[in-house]
């Protein structure tokens, strides 16, 4: 059984841990879990050092449980938070739960017959039931007000963090979560917890909770990886737009891997080993390699290339690649007609703009992109001179004729056309 512990210490993965988790660890196959709220359909880059744990832990041997907060989910946590989260209604939940395990499934292995294969478990199926009166008898008398407020999480949001102060609902949030750890060590025999290090205060409250309700032999533990952050000290996973989503339809597969590309040399080369499967000898390889030539930039093109298979396919790496190539390298007609519309507008995000309408379509070249307010050409001379020395471009292939007639058979995905001006020049022109 290889050693979790080690793993998760050499890839940069490991905040806090327990007295006596590692032993533990390696003399049992122990069951872990790691709890995610439902409050979005998708998971998003944020959340991917957890579910790493979690591969990890399974490739070690042991066997992982995934938590979704169906009950939790609708109350919120105070944790790292200075508002409290808006509540969900149980479909919503359903529907975020189904599609966040088809995520995760990427990851884990929830169909073979090994003993160690993953489980994905809803804190609703056993709190639905629970009553308040059973909830004040069996978790509310073993931990007292005054441990509660103690944690860190409670006194940021009690010392000005929180405009509204903490409602009752957020502050019994560490209990609901530390008899999340208890029901389960009762019925399926967890011993562990897994999370980030903004859950330390509420994971410690479900080792106390089992200790004072089972009795201090009871063998529970904790163990949290870092908050991921860039170099500069920013939020991970963040761009202009928003979060960086594991779903394609919130993310293309061509801007997930663009995000990974484009992280710094000293953010690729943490993120190599904590988001990818690669062994030490083969990211040390890697690290030597990049430092020869970081302009290569060998480091970012392996993690994009990992992640995006990882969470994606091969076949979304290879449109994506290929999309890349569009706008930087060299690519045909038939490569461009392959993008579908998102990841079309994705490539050509930064571009010029412009709108024609349909019924302008049949007019020539000349006529089409020499129009007042465009910045296309300077000039229909310009233009003129620039397709006859062969440096102008419609959709990849080489415009021969300056005043030749622009039709639907020309559009990409039936409404766009893509004008190339020179190398580098792009404008992207959309039919109305």
């Amino acid at each position: 059984m290889k050693n979790f512990v080690e793993e998760l210490k050499w890839r940069g993965m490991l905040a806090q841990i327990m007295p006596g988790t590692e032993e533990y660890l390696m003399k049992n196959m122990v069951s872990a879990y790691l709890g995610t709220d439902p409050t979005a359909d998708s998971l998003h880059i944020g959340h991917l050092c957890g579910i790493m744990m979690l591969r990890h832990l399974q490739c070690c041997g042991h066997k992982p449980y995934l938590l979704v907060g169906g009950a939790t989910g609708m109350i919120g946590d105070p944790s790292g938070k200075s508002q409290e989260r808006n509540l969900l209604d149980p479909e919503t939940l359903y529907h975020n739960q189904e599609a966040i395990k088809k995520q995760v499934a990427k990851f884990l292995d929830f169909d073979s017959t090994d003993p160690n294969r993953a489980e994905l478990v809803n804190n609703y199926d056993w709190m639905k039931d629970f009553t308040f009166l059973d909830f004040a008898r069996t978790v509310g008398k073993h931990i007292t007000v005054n441990y509660m407020m103690a944690k860190d999480s409670v006194q940021k949001r009690l010392n000005g963090e929180a405009r509204d102060g903490l409602s009752f609902t957020e502050f019994t949030y560490q209990l609901l979560q530390g008899y999340d750890f208890l029901y389960q060590y009762q019925h399926y025999g967890v011993r562990l917890q897994l999370g980030g290090n903004d859950q330390w205060g509420n994971m410690t409250t479900g080792t106390e909770l089992i200790r004072r309700t089972l009795g201090n032999e009871a063998e529970a533990y904790c163990l949290t990886c870092p908050l991921i952050t860039k170099a500069d000290g920013k939020k991970f996973g963040k761009t202009e737009s928003g979060n960086v989503w594991l779903d394609r339809n919130r993310t293309t597969p061509y801007a997930f891997y663009q995000f990974w590309l484009n992280v710094s040399d000293d953010d690729a080369e943490r993120y190599i080993k904590i988001f990818t499967d690669l062994d030490k000898k083969t990211i040390d390889a890697l690290v030597a390699e990049h430092s020869q030539d970081p302009g290569r930039r060998v480091l970012q093109k392996r993690l994009a290339e990992e992640v995006t298979v990882m969470v994606h396919s091969q076949e979304d790496l290879d449109m994506a690649i290929a999309a890349s190539n569009i706008l930087f390298g060299k690519a045909t007609k038939e490569q461009l007609a392959q993008l579908n519309e998102a990841t079309l507008n994705d490539v050509f995000k930064d571009v010029p703009h412009y709108e024609l309408s349909q019924s302008e379509l049949g007019g020539k070249a000349i006529d089409l992109f020499c129009q007042d307010g465009w910045d296309i050409f300077p000039s229909k001379g310009e233009m003129r001179k620039m397709v006859k020395g062969g440096g102008v471009s419609l959709n990849k292939e080489k415009l021969a004729e300056f005043d030749r007639p622009v039709t639907a058979d020309d559009l990409i995905d039936g409404k766009y056309l893509l004008v190339q001006r020179g190398k580098k020049n792009y404008y992207l022109i959309t039919i109305k």
